[in-house]
């Protein structure tokens, strides 16, 4: 038997084949969102995911506004951040970030980057999302094409 006929392919920066995506949020659970927007900018969707390679799709949200949340954590969920002096703690209700310019996208943005792996990988691939409050974005010269996120598991 030819033991060089199953190879393992491993990709990297100069194989990896990425794409734009537009991933409509409208009546979407938050969470559940952000799990497969993750994976889609992993590249765990595609059969040559390499882990340690940014090999994932470029993901367009578009209307974050219509995205929500289930029981009550809209109300009772809590984001902490710290301004960096001393009684700084700062705490918001998604429901408060909801009426600030650009909540939704924080909320969502949030939401996946805790999904993605820590350290400098994460870190490159939060870039690969972009998100909108409406159905206009800047992206058409990319292309992308328009998927049904719940087609996804």
């Amino acid at each position: 038997m030819d033991t060089l006929s199953y190879k393992t392919i491993s990709a990297n920066k100069e194989t990896v084949n990425k794409e734009w995506v537009v991933v409509d949020a409208t009546d979407q659970v938050v969470g559940r969102l952000a799990s497969k927007v993750a994976k889609l900018i992993r590249g765990k969707y595609k059969p040559n995911f390499t882990p340690h390679v940014d090999c994932g799709d470029n993901v367009i949200i578009i209307n974050a506004k219509k995205a929500y949340f289930t029981g009550k954590k809209e109300t009772d969920k809590v984001y902490t951040r710290y301004t960096g002096y001393p009684g700084g703690q700062r705490f918001t209700t998604p429901e408060q970030l909801r009426k600030q310019p650009y909540g939704m996208e924080r909320i969502i943005r949030h939401a996946v980057k805790g999904m993605l792996p820590k350290g400098r990988l994460g870190r490159q691939l939060i870039d690969n999302l972009y998100i909108y409050d409406g159905t206009e974005h800047k992206h058409e010269a990319q292309k992308p094409k328009a998927i049904d996120i719940n087609q996804y598991k």
